[in-house]
């Protein structure tokens, strides 16, 4: 997965780039790739684990220890499955809570949440559980967005949602929302059904940067007129597609099929593009 360069791994953390390598070189951490350049890469969801750390903590030796820690812990869907099989919403709460106290928001989310979502979506004979689960998720997904630190970059992403609103491929979608979020994009979600009017109302206020199509319904036509109708606007920001097999391809590459994929994909594009302006 392509990883975050030095300057906005600083944004992530809230820090500056000096600060950033000065942890580098006296606690080994966080622990940066090198690309063939020699330019640090940083892994997201390491940044994003000791920033949460940080917070908890307020002290960065022992920030780093616990984030150390947490990158370290296997997880588990095995408790959230069982209890979204046996519609209980405090005992999905309770295994949710219990993995954020032993490892960062994106692993829980990547790990636990969305593959238990998946299982039963899996299972056509588990609808009544697969509704339940993907509103008790979209619930929480809604509560850690609202936690989410204020954008720190102007980079916009426009997110086109295909799904139908409760299914596995809506909650795919707001997990991507929230770790973009959580890596300081600003973020605007809409459905790939919206009118023309509105959409054209909400480009200009986003300007986005990217604009990633989620899910597999957005190879449909509705999705398609979307996109031709935002390039008659005038926005020609690069397009993705998030979990859109049917779309994949050179005319709309895949982005990742997780979300920390997706955003390190588009730390990597918008990088790519930065170098090239100044080409």
């Amino acid at each position: 997965m392509p990883g975050i360069r030095t300057n906005a791994a600083a944004e992530v953390l809230g820090v500056s780039p000096n600060t950033l390598r000065s942890w580098e070189r006296r606690y080994g951490y966080p622990t940066p790739k090198r690309t063939p350049g020699n330019h640090r890469n940083y892994e997201l969801v390491e940044l994003q684990t000791l920033r949460d750390a940080l917070a908890q903590t307020g002290n960065i030796s022992s920030a780093i220890e616990l984030a150390r820690q947490r990158q370290s812990v296997p997880a588990s869907s095995g408790n959230l499955l069982a209890a979204l099989e046996s519609f209980d919403e405090d005992a999905a709460d309770r295994a949710v809570e219990g993995s954020m106290a032993l490892r960062p928001l994106e692993r829980t989310v990547e790990e636990l949440l969305l593959p238990a979502v998946d299982r039963l979506a899996a299972d056509p004979d588990r609808e009544p559980e697969l509704e339940f689960a993907a509103r008790w998720a979209m619930s929480w997904l809604h509560g850690a967005r609202r936690l989410a630190s204020t954008a720190s970059r102007p980079a916009g992403v426009l997110l086109l949602d295909s799904s139908r609103g409760q299914d596995a491929e809506a909650v795919h979608a707001q997990a991507l929302d929230l770790t973009l979020r959580r890596a300081g994009f600003r973020v605007l979600m809409l459905s790939t059904a919206l009118g023309d009017e509105r959409l054209e109302r909400a480009l200009r206020a986003l300007d986005p940067t990217a604009i990633v199509l989620c899910g597999p319904g957005a190879e449909t036509a509705d999705a398609v007129k979307l996109v031709r109708k935002i390039r008659e606007i005038g926005f020609d920001a690069p397009l993705f597609g998030f979990r859109a097999s049917g779309l994949i391809g050179d005319a709309v590459p895949s982005a990742g099929e997780s979300p920390s994929a997706v955003t390190g994909m588009l730390n990597a594009d918008l990088r790519r593009r930065a170098v090239q302006a100044f080409a």
